[in-house]
């Protein structure tokens, strides 16, 4: 009866899901042609068959890729998608976006006109020299033959660009001039303890010092485009997208169950909710640290309160350490609560941040590695604060204060982005791992910070709780701050205030969000929408399921599914549910 019925079962699958193995065979069709014409994308996700050859962002390639997209877009279209099984189904969905999102981008966004920190060659020869499982001598071999088409790379680039940014444009300066450290420094130091022939060095250095003189042209050509801003504010176009624009880069960006509109108005109520909160712990705080002082009405008494804790923080030449310090602690608290079950094989490396990848204003982030690449290292890169003044210095550590620093831990390493990453990288379906979206990663991390705190990480001390709201308040804010920017015209200044005055942001921080408020565009609504999505879910979970739920379950449940928008994952979950 039980084989019979197995018998029956499958074969009632593939009569329902008839299409299903042509589209497997599809998917493997797509990668392959995705990887082809993006060499580079390749190589960062750890697929190192492209890596002698860098993209060069011509029209004519552009042009291409875009002929060859419509022949995938068609061939996707002739799918039943109902047809086919439903995982394959939310596939066939992120494909589709990929590709629209592509064609937009290159008709509508254009942001390849726009925005000159879109060429930056450093990180994939730097990805190339780091590729452990080569010897010294073929990753140098793979960067010869890579070099050979950086000059062509930023002559086109110059071509390409039109109007740029003033933001942009000092983004390109600073992180160009900085990629300039792995061509001048790191390539020639390993090409000096090489084994590699005097002709081969040669034909190397030759095609170093052509690549370096391609940067330098480049950035001493926007010196000279920046120079021009002065004269002729014509000559560059505004960072703001404008409301059309940015609410179709959100709808592919987040690909969310809620629109823009209904993200911006849930972000502007819960940020009074959070205030709120934080007035309730700062009564309860009060006469420990400010005796019989009378406490001020609002928002005035809890500015008082954090800017007075906040003076506990660690010393600047002590803060990359303190983070490292942290990271095992929290392991420890995961485990004791049975919140996850963490992989001990997949190593996590706290570094300084490399100096191609800072001035876009984080100071902490993740570099995790690709599917093709699953058991390399994990890095945390902490920019340090040794190119501070003691003021800026002071500023930014009173932000990232002692209670403050453990959660910024909590959202970039354990549970969150680490963690969370590790397992989208176990994920076999190579669409899921591939196409991976930002609002729930963000919201994975955001959610890990109120997660692990309702399990009683800072044994629920106010001091916790506040210092808490306080950033995830942050998070609220960063939503209605880029909407507001971006569609509605805020003025810096106006910026400044709703961050410092509603947010209690240092001005320090607030000028780093500002800036990356002007060189992105709906990637401060990932925290907040991701959010909303992953604790509307989890709360959804635990009334269909009772006492049953479990929520170190429900947390490997939900991360099994890699990182695909919560909204396809709340759709499988409710399927599962009915069975």
């Amino acid at each position: 009866m039980i084989v019979s019925f197995s018998f029956f079962s499958c074969n009632s699958k593939k009569k329902i899901y008839s299409q299903n193995e042509s589209f497997e065979n599809f998917k493997k069709l797509f990668i392959a042609t995705i990887w082809e014409r993006n060499p580079d994308w390749a190589l960062a996700l750890g697929n190192h068959e492209y890596d002698e050859r860098l993209e060069i962002p011509s029209k004519e390639n552009r042009d291409k890729k875009i002929g060859i997209y419509k022949s995938l877009t068609d061939s996707l279209k002739k799918y039943d998608w109902k047809k086919i099984t439903p995982e394959n189904s939310i596939d066939a969905r992120i494909m589709m976006n990929y590709l629209e999102s592509f064609n937009w981008n290159c008709y509508e966004l254009k942001s390849f006109e726009w925005n000159p920190a879109e060429y930056n060659v450093g990180e994939g020869f730097d990805l190339i020299l780091g590729n452990s499982k080569l010897v010294l001598e073929k990753r140098l071999s793979v960067i010869n033959n890579r070099l050979k088409y950086v000059p062509e790379f930023y002559i086109v680039a110059k071509s390409n660009i039109q109007k740029p940014t003033i933001e942009h444009t000092e983004l390109a300066i600073l992180q160009n001039k900085g990629a300039l450290e792995i061509f001048e420094k790191n390539i020639p130091d390993s090409i000096g303890i090489s084994k590699l022939t005097v002709e081969e060095k040669t034909e190397l250095n030759n095609r170093l010092s052509q690549a370096i003189v391609s940067i330098k042209e480049y950035v001493s050509y926007l010196e000279q485009v920046k120079k021009g801003f002065e004269s002729d504010t014509t000559t560059s176009r505004s960072f703001r997208l404008g409301k059309a624009l940015y609410e179709k880069k959100f709808q592919f960006e987040m690909q969310s169950c809620f629109s823009v509109d209904q993200i911006f108005q849930k972000a502007k109520d819960h940020k009074t909710e959070i205030q709120n909160e934080m007035i309730g712990y700062t009564k309860q705080l009060w006469s420990k640290y400010f005796g019989a002082v009378e406490m001020p009405e609002g928002l005035a008494s809890v500015k008082m309160m954090i800017d007075t804790l906040s003076k506990q923080h660690c010393l600047p030449e002590l803060y990359v350490e303190t983070i490292k310090k942290q990271i095992p602690e929290l392991e420890v608290f995961i485990k004791q609560k049975n919140l996850l079950t963490l992989d001990s094989n997949k190593p996590l490396e706290v570094r300084e941040t490399p100096k191609y990848l800072r001035g876009g204003g984080a100071g902490a982030s993740i570099n995790a590695p690709g599917p093709y690449d699953k058991n390399a290292k994990t890095y945390y890169n902490v920019t340090p604060l040794d190119g501070y003044s003691p003021d800026d210095a002071e500023s930014y550590l009173r932000e990232y204060n002692n209670w403050i620093l453990q959660i910024l831990n909590i959202h970039e390493a354990l549970p969150g982005h680490y963690a969370q990453l590790v397992y989208s990288n176990k994920v076999d379906d190579i669409i899921k791992s591939v196409f991976q979206n930002n609002a729930m990663i963000e919201g994975w991390a955001v959610y890990g910070e109120r997660m692990m705190l309702e399990e009683g990480y800072g044994n629920n001390t106010p001091e916790m709780w506040l210092m808490y709201y306080k950033w995830h308040l942050r998070s609220t804010i960063n939503t209605i701050l880029d909407y507001s920017v971006q569609c509605l015209n805020m003025s810096k200044d106006d910026a400044l205030k709703l961050m410092i005055e509603e947010g209690f942001q240092t001005k320090a921080e607030a000028e780093g969000k500002w800036r990356r408020a002007t060189l992105t565009q709906t990637q401060l609504c990932c925290y907040f929408t991701g959010y909303t999505e992953i604790y509307a879910l989890r709360e959804d979970q635990k009334k269909v399921l009772g006492s049953s739920f479990s929520l170190k379950s429900f947390h490997e449940k939900f991360l099994s599914y890699g990182s695909v928008p919560v909204k396809y994952i709340w759709e499988i979950m409710k399927a599962e549910d009915k069975n």
